[in-house]
């Protein structure tokens, strides 16, 4: 979709004078604002921002000091994961997959 913003004329030249690429930053400012207020999930900033990793989504929250979503139902779902390889003898195992 094309958005276009009716933004006034000064503070126009300001938000220019700060951001190299003021289309990415509006984008940037709308996804994290999405992720901040749990709209959007990190899968849909990777999608969002044109990132090929959830690491790069993670590596860009970071940068602009964004904590990751991590909620009880991701730690249960972890846990679970390591109960497997666990209980499958890859704990420890550096050529598991």
């Amino acid at each position: 979709m094309n958005l276009e913003l009716q933004i006034p004329d000064d503070i126009a030249r300001i938000l220019s004078s700060e951001y190299a690429d003021l289309p990415r930053a509006v984008v940037e400012a709308i996804a994290l604002e999405g992720y901040r207020s749990n709209r959007f999930s990190d899968g849909q900033l990777r999608h969002m921002l044109g990132f090929s990793s959830r690491i790069q989504v993670h590596a860009f929250l970071k940068e602009r000091g964004i904590h990751l979503y991590y909620s009880l139902a991701d730690l249960d779902q972890d846990r679970e994961t390591s109960r497997n390889f666990e209980a499958n003898g890859n704990v420890g195992n550096p050529h598991a997959a």
